[in-house]
């Protein structure tokens, strides 16, 4: 018979529950959330597209009007404006393109096609985006704003529309690079010059094309699904264009430079060609072996353009200091 009095024993006592060290508590939970989801909003936002806005720089730094009264600050904040307007299309567009991006081999890691990043949580950052790089461009001019929409214009219609139509596709990629070159004119204010605007046409469809002749040399080699548009690019088509619009952008550079006066009696801004047509061709031949598809990591990864380029800048800041 139990006793109803005993003392309650050892295994009866409530046993205390103690924390291991190595057990993480909810706000580390919370924390590492919080970092993961920003590593993957920063992703989205492709900052390591953001070089492609230099182009901003481009037209003012032509004419040598960085060094004069505001423009430097004015070029500056146009920048870091593209800078937004562009990632925040980015977060709208993997929205869009999520379902089709995780068919692709290198886009299914994109954190919304990933399943990193919700929907609503890149739709939100793409709008907050847009709408402080359009704010900042009206900080600047009224003027810079309407080519900030042409821009959004462009890019926007280009994922609706245009990317299904043969050449359109192009062109609209190409806009977008010339807008930039455009808004960088608009932001100093600098007049553009007939030939600068040709040779950023020009080279802005050959980076197009390029693009898109790599996604076809890919898409050929994996035996994977293609996209319409691409399906009526042949290789021998996207050549010509290629071809067409390396030569303009080269020819066009050319006659602008030598359109130049001499200073001191050197030919500076023409001696910038020579550096300028190398990297070109360097370019053209990374094209050619199907390294166009992201010309942003060609430059970095490429020693050889790399060093072109740099030496091509170099010679052009020289020739702008000398001019002016």
């Amino acid at each position: 018979m139990l006793d109803a009095h005993r003392s309650p024993q050892p295994d009866d006592q409530p046993r205390p529950v103690y924390r291991t060290v190595d057990q993480p508590v909810a706000w580390q939970l919370s924390s590492a959330q919080v970092r993961r989801r920003l590593r993957a909003a920063i992703v989205t936002a492709r900052p390591r597209q953001w070089i492609k806005n230099a182009l901003v720089i481009a037209a003012p730094g032509a004419a040598g009007a960085l060094g004069h009264d505001d423009v430097p600050m004015r070029v500056l904040v146009a920048c870091g404006a593209f800078c937004l307007l562009a990632s925040g299309i980015y977060c709208l567009n993997d929205v869009r393109d999520a379902s089709e991006d995780r068919l692709h081999p290198r886009k299914r890691f994109r954190p919304v096609a990933a399943g990193e990043l919700s929907a609503l949580v890149a739709t939100t950052l793409g709008i907050a985006l847009i709408a402080a790089g359009l704010a900042m461009c009206m900080v600047i001019t009224p003027l810079l704003l309407i080519v900030g929409v042409g821009y959004l214009a462009v890019t926007v219609s280009y994922t609706w529309i245009w990317r299904r139509i043969l050449y359109l596709d192009v062109v609209a990629i190409a806009g977008g690079f010339v807008l930039r070159a455009v808004a960088g004119g608009v932001a100093a204010p600098v007049e553009l010059s007939r030939w600068f605007v040709l040779v950023v046409t020009f080279a802005a469809l050959f980076l197009a094309a390029g693009k898109r002749y790599a996604e076809r040399l890919r898409a050929d080699a994996s035996g994977a699904a293609r996209r319409r548009v691409l399906e009526r690019y042949s290789l021998r088509r996207l050549r010509v264009l290629l071809s067409v619009s390396g030569v303009g952008a080269t020819v066009a550079y050319w006659f602008w430079a030598f359109g130049m006066p001499t200073v001191g009696g050197i030919p500076w801004r023409p001696l910038t060609a020579i550096p300028f047509s190398l990297t070109f061709l360097r370019y053209a031949h990374i094209v050619r072996v199907g390294g166009g598809e992201a010309p942003e990591e060609a430059l970095v990864g490429d020693r050889v353009l790399l060093a072109s380029a740099a030496g091509w800048l170099i010679l052009f800041a020289l020739s702008v200091h000398v001019a002016t």
